[in-house]
């Protein structure tokens, strides 16, 4: 009986690692899919005070999330803690649409994840 305990106790420690990988790999996929929509955008991104095109900016955040990937665990942490502000200046950053209308990116970012993550 002993036994059937151990192994029941092992497949269920499985099944968690399994999940917590398989979260992993979602969370992942939704930071792609934030990043390739940051590219796809016709709009300027500023960050410290200067302008840079929208796949200069998808490149320099997958560079900085790739420099920080210990401390990203989900999409929201990738928002907050690489995507909204300049870790050395702490100002925000920013995309400018072509309207002239700016929003700060982790605003614009938090709203990409709520479509990402809503029912179908």
């Amino acid at each position: 009986m002993h036994s059937a305990r151990v192994v029941a106790a092992a497949l269920l420690l499985n099944g968690a690692v399994a999940g917590a990988d398989a979260a992993s790999d979602k969370e992942t996929r939704k930071i792609q899919a934030l990043l390739a929509s940051i590219e796809r955008m016709d709009a300027t991104f500023v960050r410290n005070d200067k302008t840079y095109d929208a796949k200069t900016a998808a490149k320099f955040l997958r560079r900085k999330w790739k420099a920080n990937d210990a401390d990203v665990a989900t999409a929201k942490d990738f928002i907050e803690k690489i995507a909204s502000k300049s870790s050395t200046s702490g100002k925000p950053y920013l995309i400018r649409f072509k309207d002239g209308r700016e929003v700060q990116s982790g605003e614009h970012l938090r709203a990409e994840l709520a479509k990402l993550e809503a029912p179908p």
